[in-house]
């Protein structure tokens, strides 16, 4: 199972990133934008996605994906349980998710490294 210091080591290798404790909720965001959050119980992890293939995406592995809560879905985001991905897997979501909050250049300088 992914831990939220799994979470935290990934999310905190990336350039920009900052985390926030807000309302006993991890969080992880790039200036203000959020772009990954914990679950109070840390079971469930959010992350920033196109709301385009939100739906897509939790259809393909219900199990496994989750749409946000009704005041959420003016965002893009979905959520997942954390027990039902692998470390890989977790790394590749928060890394989309910070990918749609920096500018190109910040991208393309820590894919460089």
């Amino acid at each position: 199972m992914v831990t939220a210091e799994d979470v935290r080591r990934v999310a905190m290798s990336l350039p920009r990133t900052s985390e926030h404790l807000i309302r006993d909720r991890v969080k992880f965001r790039v200036g203000q934008i959020v772009y990954v959050a914990l679950s109070q119980d840390e079971t469930v992890m959010g992350f920033g996605f196109p709301k385009e293939q939100r739906e897509a995406l939790v259809a393909s592995e219900p199990h496994k994906f989750a749409m946000p809560s009704t005041s959420d879905m003016r965002f893009h985001w979905v959520h997942v349980r954390m027990d039902a991905i692998d470390r890989d897997e977790m790394e590749e979501l928060v890394t989309g998710a910070w990918m749609m909050c920096v500018p190109k250049k910040v991208i393309r300088e820590h894919l460089e490294r």
